[in-house]
């Protein structure tokens, strides 16, 4: 299984429980869903996440997503994974809370590091 990871606020998880499907709101903007690798986690979270509550990282099964992934190059250069679509919420297997700690900084989940 090879799996790539979301973070996204808590509520907006719940509400896509219900609904069936998420949407981030780079879908719209953007048109995909920005994901990571186990090894970005980190990185992406502190540069587009400090100091946000109730965040949660979603376990993604890339194997199971209906939509198109694809690896593609950020600003930084390095390659990371885009659903360009809705993702099924059946495709993650996993959902842990995901917050900075009291110093400000996130560290990676020992979900994740068992995952490497």
């Amino acid at each position: 299984m090879n799996t790539i990871f979301h973070i996204t606020k808590r509520q907006q998880w719940e509400d896509a429980k219900i609904l069936g499907s998420y949407r981030a709101d780079s879908l719209e903007s953007e048109g995909f869903i920005h994901c990571s690798k186990s090894t970005q986690i980190l990185n992406v979270a502190t540069r587009f996440f400090a100091n946000q509550k109730e965040l949660v990282l979603l376990f993604i099964n890339s194997d199971k997503v209906q939509a198109k992934i694809r690896y593609e190059p950020a600003e930084i250069g390095e390659l990371f994974p885009h659903i360009y679509g809705e993702l099924n919420i059946d495709a993650v297997y996993q959902v842990i809370d995901f917050e900075a700690g009291e110093d400000g900084l996130f560290e990676l989940p020992p979900e994740v590091r068992n995952l490497e």
